[in-house]
């Protein structure tokens, strides 16, 4: 029947995040539902029953409303998602967020899926601009290759970012700053300081640590996604063996290298051997 389907809804927004909005039948959530319902009942222990042969309503109480919400909902999205995606023709940058909109009994549901796609990326001639804004460093300026090279790649860097304006997504942006926070929170709290603390004795304020970070990112951003396009421009590939080569250098111990070597942090590792491959092919037009 037609009004037991799932529809969906797709708003994209100036900020270049993207609203997709589920319409769930309840017939839906209710059959998700039954299926948690039993999964816990396989698991529940229940005075006065055998592990596994509770009645389902007694193990229905003892499962968290938002548990059974979460969990059933987890059975339906995945699905529902990957048809919205196929149907608009998204390339989602992100797995979205969801939020639940409207949960009334007997009533159809509602999740809000909020992501947003990579933005359009159009190069100019880069090898012309590197060449005529970037000034190659005196010998006397070079103390070592080293530090001549790390000047270079500033250098190539400032002019992709002052050349290639790209609008990024608030999202993306979000995403990376929370990041880098959350991995800052790590480094204090293995110092023994507080957040507090450490923004007193850098002389700043949430707000102004924030907004650095959010300029921070969207520089990052830009320029992976200009390295990105460079690498399909000048046809950049890496092989296994030098992902293996990686891997091997950046483990010290047996127990890391097995961490690294798993699908999907050896696509990773390729990913950014391959921009560093795009930034030193720049770099060596300066």
């Amino acid at each position: 029947m037609a009004d037991q389907i799932i529809t969906s809804t797709v708003a994209k927004e100036e900020n270049g995040n993207i609203q997709i909005t589920f319409t769930i039948p309840y017939s839906q959530i209710f059959q998700a539902q039954e299926k948690v319902v039993e999964e816990y009942a396989k698991e529940t222990e229940i005075p006065g029953f055998r592990k596994g042969n509770a009645p389902v309503e007694k193990v229905r109480e003892k499962i968290p409303a938002a548990a059974l919400t979460e969990k059933s909902l987890a059975k339906i999205l995945p699905e529902a998602l990957s048809s919205a995606i196929n149907e608009n023709k998204l390339r989602p940058a992100i797995y979205p967020k969801f939020e639940l909109i409207k949960a009334k009994e007997n009533e159809p549901w509602e999740v809000r899926a909020i992501t947003c796609e990579l933005p359009l990326v159009i190069l100019p001639d880069y090898a012309k601009l590197i060449k005529e804004q970037t000034i190659i460093l005196p010998k006397e300026e070079s103390h070592s290759a080293e530090a001549s090279r790390d000047k270079k790649e500033q250098k190539v860097i400032k002019v992709l970012l002052d050349s290639v304006k790209i609008n990024i997504p608030k999202l993306l942006i979000t995403e990376e700053v929370d990041a880098r926070l959350s991995s800052l929170l790590q480094r204090i709290e293995k110092l023994g300081l507080s957040l507090e603390g450490y923004l007193g004795s850098i002389g700043k304020t949430p707000g102004k640590l924030r907004e650095e970070y959010e300029l921070q990112a969207k520089n990052t951003i830009t320029i992976e996604l200009i390295l990105n396009e460079v690498i399909k421009e000048q046809k950049i590939d890496v092989s296994e063996k030098e992902v293996d080569e990686a891997i091997k250098a950046a483990s010290a111990d047996a127990k890391l290298a097995e961490s690294l070597n798993t699908p999907e942090q050896r696509r990773f590792i390729k990913s950014v051997l391959a921009r560093r491959s795009a930034l030193d092919y720049l770099t060596s037009l300066v």
